[in-house]
């Protein structure tokens, strides 16, 4: 089995070395031919001179520098592109993704799957972190129809192949994940161990959060349906305190006064802005792709 093995370089200077350093005692075992992608996605520090580096010690590796950085799913699509072997793995810099633990994967895709994702033992963040992470799973399993599989994570193997379902793809937000859902139906989860890694991660909380809202909005309507409920909740609600105030004018003969209708009032432009908000999302994301802005540019690269 031929293994492209794709990793996604932010902030990577003291961690390649490790990491190539593993991946040339672990492949060996499993594959054939084999080959790893570095791409530095406009990475600050010196992490693409440690993958020229890398590139010139060992012939099996690659380096691809981007323009800019482009955020790590643009960085992953690009590797995903240049892979040249049938299987496709992803990982992480920081080794919290062991390359020991990829036959794993590449066992279950010997079964037929197409995608195969490393889900954790036990996770390596903080509760909050954890529960936000289960969540954004879910939604974005969901979006890509596969409810069944919660545990999506960047530690993957496919089948290369898959990559022709969105070789047309141009855009600057997208999800890797949601983009191999559009020529596989064939996903599954394994258990491996994840190691907790020494440096901080550079995907913050707020990271999680855009990632989810994108998710939302680039690739599902359930917000706007989510949109429609509410506005017709509110006009239920709104019919509800007509009757009301009409029975209270006819019964008391007074109406109630400002406080209530202030409330009123509150309630309904609230109501109101959340729709606006949910439909400025979406238009943010059309304008996004009617620009047709790449999801990523190539400055150079390394290796053969």
């Amino acid at each position: 089995m031929n293994i492209s093995v794709v990793v996604p370089v932010y902030r990577g200077e003291a961690l390649l070395e490790p990491l190539v350093e593993r991946l040339a005692e672990a492949l060996p075992k499993f594959s054939k031919k084999y080959e790893v992608l570095l791409v530095n996605d406009g990475s600050p520090d010196d992490s693409w001179r440690v993958i020229r580096a890398l590139a010139r010690k060992y012939k099996w590796v690659k380096g691809i520098r981007l323009m800019r950085n482009y955020g790590q799913h643009n960085a992953t699509l690009c590797g995903v592109r240049a892979a040249q072997y049938e299987i496709t793995i992803t990982l992480d810099q920081d080794l919290q993704h062991p390359p020991e633990e990829i036959p794993i994967l590449l066992r279950q895709l010997e079964n037929g799957f197409d995608v195969v994702y490393g889900a954790p033992k036990k996770l390596p963040q903080g509760f909050w972190r954890n529960v936000l992470t289960a969540n954004i799973k879910r939604i974005l399993a969901r979006v890509m129809g596969i409810p069944s599989v919660k545990n999506i994570s960047a530690f993957r193997a496919f089948r290369t192949e898959l990559r022709e379902a969105f070789a047309n793809f141009q855009s600057p937000t997208l999800i890797i994940d949601v983009l191999l859902s559009w020529g596989a139906s064939r996903f599954t989860s394994v258990p491996v161990e994840i190691e907790r890694p020494e440096e901080r991660s550079n995907y913050k909380f707020s990271a999680l959060v855009k990632a989810a809202l994108l998710i939302l909005t680039g690739y599902s309507t359930a917000p706007l349906r989510l949109a429609s409920v509410i506005g017709f909740a509110m006009t239920l609600f709104g019919l509800g305190v007509f009757f009301y105030v009409m029975y209270i004018y006819f019964a008391l003969g007074s109406i109630p006064g400002f406080p209530f209708l202030a409330s009123i009032v509150a309630l309904f432009s609230g109501a109101q802005l959340f729709a606006l908000g949910i439909f400025g999302e979406y238009l943010a994301r059309m304008f996004d792709r009617s620009m047709d802005r790449p999801a990523y540019v190539v400055h150079e690269t390394a290796g053969k």
